[in-house]
């Protein structure tokens, strides 16, 4: 369930505002005078949040590559492959 808190909290609980921010690392939406403006998160929450986005990003152009008639690459290739970087 998504936290809502007056704008107000910016000013007048800023500590406890920012430390629930990174104790449950999901975004606070904001209102002013009832109305949602803004949404505040932490730093790690939207990292996450922009590697997801990554990843989807990546997920799509491979999907319209592959509608587009390009050949994927062997599971096995690509395992041995990923293992010899990581024991490089």
């Amino acid at each position: 369930m998504p936290k809502i808190r007056p704008i107000s909290d910016l000013r007048n609980n800023f500590t406890q505002l920012s430390k629930s921010l990174h104790e449950e690392n999901e975004p606070i939406f904001l209102t002013r005078n009832g109305v949602g403006d803004i949404v505040v998160m932490s730093i790690s929450y939207y990292e996450k949040l922009l590697a997801k986005y990554e990843v989807y990003q990546k997920l799509d152009a491979a999907e319209t590559e592959i509608k587009d008639g390009a050949l994927g690459k062997d599971y096995k290739s690509v395992i041995r492959k990923a293992k010899a970087k990581i024991n490089a």
